[in-house]
């Protein structure tokens, strides 16, 4: 099918479009960067900008979206929710004069909010927060009753070019790693591999539609986590960093730290995905070893 495809040089978009491209599909990038995307890709891709879409195409699947890891300013807040919610939009359109059948739109387990310890899959409803209100405007900007349209909500992403497994791991390396704001918190973790995974069988399945959890079947506390990231570096993992602290350093970001999901992927795995990495140890293995 040909597929476009927007975020396509961010860490998820690099590693799904050549597997795109090897199954046969025929994909087209949006970028506002097209000569930075031709260069990833070489001449296996098309790309073109969200002003100049083609006029026909099969499905879309929508990655695109500022980073949330810098300081949350009233400035950076908008461009975060903007970026998401008009591109979104925009794609959506096109794909309904386009006659496409599929659109496959990211989205985030902080559309969940701050969960505590109380288990949430894919029928919870929202929670609050700038991260769950942006999420939630993010999803309705892909709702279409002309669309097959799958919302892949996704977690913190492990991988070996991941920045935020660099971010986490950094400490440890440098020997003063340890449980940020106590610890409690949930963090509800995904391979790369299972990203991309999830977000083609999306793509390629007609069953799947609605929203489905990219996390793996074991989400974990910041200190299990800690204690697994530890052990992978073969560091100690004794210098916790209490959350006032966090909140000087990061401001309002300091929320994405302090705040956790306890998110389980059970519509993905009811719907008939496998996890190609559901145990942390193991996949903090294959991403730092």
């Amino acid at each position: 099918m040909h597929v476009v495809i927007s975020g396509a040089t961010g860490l998820v978009g690099r590693t799904l479009v050549p597997q795109l491209v090897a199954a046969g599909h025929r994909v087209s990038l949006v970028s506002r960067e097209t000569a930075r995307a031709r260069a990833l890709f070489g001449t296996t891709t098309d790309a073109c900008s969200l002003d100049n879409l083609p006029p026909q195409f099969d499905a879309v699947v929508n990655l695109a979206g500022e980073s949330v890891a810098r300081r949350w300013t009233a400035r950076r807040m908008r461009e975060i929710r903007d970026s998401r919610v008009r591109v979104t939009t925009r794609l959506r359109q096109a794909a309904e004069n386009a006659g496409a059948q599929t659109l496959v739109s990211a989205s985030a387990v902080g559309f969940y909010g701050d969960t505590g310890d109380r288990e949430h899959d894919e029928r919870s409803g929202p929670g609050t927060g700038f991260l769950a209100e942006t999420s939630v405007a993010w999803e309705a900007a892909a709702a279409s009753d002309r669309l097959r349209v799958a919302i892949v909500r996704i977690g913190i992403v492990l991988g070996r070019d991941a920045p935020a497994l660099a971010r986490m791991a950094l400490p440890f390396r440098l020997f003063v790693g340890g449980p940020l704001a106590g610890g409690k918190q949930w963090m509800s973790w995904v391979h790369l591999d299972d990203v991309t995974g999830i977000l083609r069988w999306a793509l390629e399945s007609p069953h799947v539609s609605g929203p489905v959890n990219a996390t793996a079947p074991g989400p974990v506390t910041n200190v299990e986590f800690s204690r697994a990231l530890a052990r992978q570096l073969r560091r100690p993992c004794w210098a916790p960093v209490p959350g006032f602290v966090l909140r000087l350093v990061l401001g309002k970001m300091a929320q994405m730290i302090l705040q956790g999901q306890r998110v389980v992927p059970n519509r993905t795995r009811e719907l008939g995905y496998t996890f190609r990495w559901p145990e942390l140890g193991l996949a903090l293995a294959d991403c730092l070893g």
